[in-house]
């Protein structure tokens, strides 16, 4: 049997569920927690991720692309599934198929769906995007005095929900927060007032639904908090997630080399006394950054060693010097928990100047996933 390098990632569905169970509790048990699953879960495995958060309670799912969408009804999962990025000409058929919720933020493709869905006889949901300060996709407010009628001319559509995005929820103190949310009851007035009946109102983000209490709202979009990081600095230390990801690999060779060698592409680090030197078998083709050159510690027996020298596309080198009875196969901890200490993802963020979702997210696919419950 072909066996595997000993670089991989561990994902935590006890966490998951912990994480799941923390938003339900802010939230109350009246309203939807709709788990944003886009980007492969944010790199942790969409299909295992989402049937355990829907296991769990998860309401609904959020997708980016119709693809992700179609990952996770092969996968089993039954719960409603958005799609929060859209879909574009040519997909419209997949959404019927594969039962997908699609938002809408341009005519166009709505009158593309509404050919589709009069084609097979059938009315097909979707959910209304509305741009209230991002500048990203969505109708402008100012542009639905003429768009609401056009949308409730098509027959074969039904408006189940609303949505926006907030620009600026990771900074819960910043006033263009209250603008978005205000500017937001009022179109939900708009629609509603134009003959409309959403079931599904949504606003609020991970940092929001820590942050801040929307009433008119009953669906709430967790993304980062399920997978256990904080949304931005403002939130250090101040709520109660578990870490999902651990990132690790194992010592392949150790190397005794004298004082003043030269490590690595470019001799960017050179020991400055006989030193022990660790090869990991893990680089940036991993998603390892490479900006972690010189910068990045992992840990081996509990104990923190220095990146040596530049991430290579397949290694890295590490100082071992100070770390007692290290041997090869030792395992070697990049992101996650060994012993007393850990390495989390905002720590591994803030050196390369990057935010947690990125790390997650570079994970290479060819880093298997293994799942612990």
């Amino acid at each position: 049997m072909l066996g595997h390098r000993p670089t991989y990632v561990e994902i935590d569905l006890a966490a998951i569920r912990h994480n799941l169970l923390e938003v339900r509790r802010r939230l109350g048990p009246v309203g939807k927690i709709l788990a944003v699953v886009k980007a492969d879960a944010y790199g942790h495995g969409a299909p295992r991720v989402a049937l355990a958060l829907a296991a769990a309670g998860a309401d609904l799912f959020g997708v980016a692309i119709v693809e992700e969408g179609i990952e996770l009804r092969n996968a089993g999962v039954r719960q409603p599934i958005l799609v929060l990025g859209g879909f574009y000409p040519g997909q419209e058929l997949s959404l019927l198929q594969h039962e997908l919720i699609p938002c809408l933020f341009d005519l166009d493709s709505a009158r593309r769906l509404e050919s589709i869905a009069a084609a097979a006889g059938v009315i097909w949901p979707y959910h209304l995007k509305i741009d209230t300060g991002m500048g990203r996709i969505g109708f402008l407010p100012e542009e639905l005095v003429t768009v609401l009628p056009q949308l409730a001319a098509l027959t074969h559509l039904r408006l189940d929900g609303v949505l926006s995005h907030l620009a600026l929820a990771d900074d819960p103190p910043h006033p263009l927060t209250a603008g978005q949310i205000d500017l937001f009851r009022a179109i939900i007035n708009q629609v509603r007032t134009a003959g409309f009946t959403p079931a599904d109102i949504h606003l609020g983000n991970s940092a929001t639904i820590f942050s801040r209490d929307i009433p008119e709202c009953n669906v709430v979009r967790p993304g980062i908090a399920l997978y256990g990081a904080a949304p931005s600095e403002y939130f250090a230390g101040q709520l109660d997630l578990q870490p999902v990801m651990s990132f690790r690999s194992r010592i392949a060779l150790l190397k005794s080399v004298p004082a003043g060698t030269g490590i690595s592409y470019g001799h960017r680090y050179r020991v400055e006394r006989p030193s022990l030197i660790a090869a990991v078998p893990v680089g940036y083709a991993d998603g390892y950054s490479r900006q972690l050159t010189n910068r990045g510690e992992v840990l081996v027996r509990g104990q923190r060693a220095p990146v040596a020298g530049t991430v290579c596309m397949d290694w890295i080198m590490v100082n071992v010097t100070e770390i007692p009875g290290v041997s090869v196969g030792d395992e070697v901890t990049l992101l996650g928990r060994d012993q007393n200490e850990a390495i989390s993802a905002e720590e591994w963020a803030g050196k390369v100047g990057t935010i947690s979702y990125e790390i997650f997210c570079n994970v290479s696919k060819r880093v298997p996933r293994i799942y612990r419950d």
